[in-house]
């Protein structure tokens, strides 16, 4: 078992600039587009064409493992450029739990919008714009994993997955693959464990957290999804890891435990549909 409070660094801004803060208060009391409102945060401008789906991710937790560069670059499309913190690359798990997944002008479907996820990335760019590239990414929603597959080229997996306590301030998470390589496996509990916080640009916790598109490559053909969000809204977290054998299928050792951890409590999120690139 692995136990352990995330070590507070020196990077984080504790306070949002009134800019941020002035631009979050008019996006509480309307609908998903209302995110769009605020954007002076992003590295580059939100799409113009009309997003496709909106979700809202709960409850995360950030897993950060420092892995050699050269042991990710042969897992990575050679398409993409390995992007890494002062030489080191990353690689992060990350349990949640979705709802409130739709498309626009349709409201949600209990029974397809709410369901667990769990994926494991590093992080890439590709034409001056850093994003994620995801190793695998597990669901316990079928339609989910299969929509995904089909529109986004993403390699979702279905899992079984139970989580206590959701929204209080420990949760307790299980996760087990049922399709797909093996052994895919997460147990443990976390919470948040100080108030919360921007990452400053140019930290760490910025890098790692602050992306707004995804990338995938299916049948040698590369493909990129944006997104937009606020901030994150980080915390530091109190976790206990029982056992993870998330990146093992995908080739990668991970350090027996993670250098930095965080939560976040809620997230809205907008998509966009796939851009084919080459």
């Amino acid at each position: 078992m692995i136990t352990r409070e995330a070590m507070q660094t020196d990077a984080p801004s504790s306070t949002t600039d009134s800019r941020s803060g002035q631009e979050e208060s008019r996006t509480q009391w309307v609908g998903a587009d209302s995110i769009l409102f605020a954007t002076t945060h992003r590295p580059w401008p939100a799409p113009m064409a009309p997003w496709i789906m909106t979700q809202r991710w709960n409850d995360l937790l950030f897993l950060h493992y420092p892995v050699a560069p050269e042991a990710l670059r042969r897992l990575v499309p050679d398409v993409l450029t390995l992007d890494t913190y002062k030489q080191r690359a990353w690689v992060t798990v990350t349990p949640f739990w979705i709802n409130h997944l739709r498309p626009p002008g349709v409201p949600s479907l209990p029974w397809l919008s709410h369901f667990s996820e769990i994926n494991v990335r590093t992080y890439v760019t590709y034409d001056g714009k850093p994003g994620i590239y995801f190793f695998s990414l597990d669901a316990s929603n079928l339609s989910a994993v299969w929509g995904a597959r089909v529109f986004y080229r993403l390699p979702y997996w279905q899992a079984a997955m139970k989580i206590k306590g959701r929204g209080g301030p420990r949760l307790e998470y299980v996760s087990k693959r049922q399709h797909g390589p093996k052994p895919a496996e997460l147990r443990c509990s976390y919470g948040p464990a100080s108030d919360r916080f921007h990452a400053r640009p140019g930290s760490i916790e910025h890098f790692l957290t602050e992306r707004y598109c995804l990338y995938a490559f299916s049948r040698k053909r590369l493909y990129r999804g944006e997104i937009h969000h606020l901030p994150w809204d980080l915390q530091q977290a109190k976790f206990e890891v029982e056992r993870n054998t998330m990146a093992q299928p995908a080739g990668i050792q991970l350090p027996p435990q993670p250098e930095l951890v965080h939560f976040s409590r809620e997230l809205k999120v907008l998509f966009w549909a796939p851009e084919r690139l080459r």
